[in-house]
């Protein structure tokens, strides 16, 4: 079986983001979803003092790392942050499960919204895949804008 570049990748999302306003729900969405997954995976424990969100940070690691290491390094930052993000949230008074949860949710519902808008389903109804290829999409083209080539 051939695996896709990253470049096949990101030509094929973005032929189902096309549209200005799905494009800008996108650019809002799909880090809130990306952020609130890393918040639901750091609230599952794991023995030696961890939780899941970590081991999570060495599958992606791998994911974006096979497609373009300069893109993985780009994630693993953003995951970093988004991380420790959670972590941060995790110290007040409410439970970080109900903000991931609305989070997620409503970023979900908005994300449908904007396929409404644009015409076309979702990638990911297509390949599984392409929920992983939605941040590198939005960090590939921050890259080209200040010249990084990935």
């Amino acid at each position: 079986m051939q695996t896709k570049s990253i470049h096949q990748w990101l030509d094929e999302y973005s032929e189902s983001h096309q549209n200005k306003t799905n494009k800008v729900i996108h650019w809002i969405c799909v880090p809130a979803i990306f952020f609130s997954i890393i918040c639901f995976l750091s609230l599952v424990p794991i023995p030696a003092n961890n939780n899941l969100a970590s081991y999570a940070l060495i599958f992606v690691a791998i994911f974006y790392a096979r497609l373009s290491p300069k893109l993985a390094f780009g994630i693993i930052c953003l995951y970093l942050i988004l991380y420790w993000f959670s972590f941060q949230l995790s110290k007040l008074s409410f439970p970080l499960w109900q903000l991931a949860t609305a989070i997620f949710v409503m970023a979900w519902i908005i994300q449908f919204y904007g396929h409404k808008i644009e015409g076309k389903k979702p990638s990911f109804l297509k390949d599984i895949q392409y929920l992983l290829i939605g941040p590198a999409w939005l960090l590939a083209y921050l890259y080209k804008k200040i010249g990084i080539a990935y």
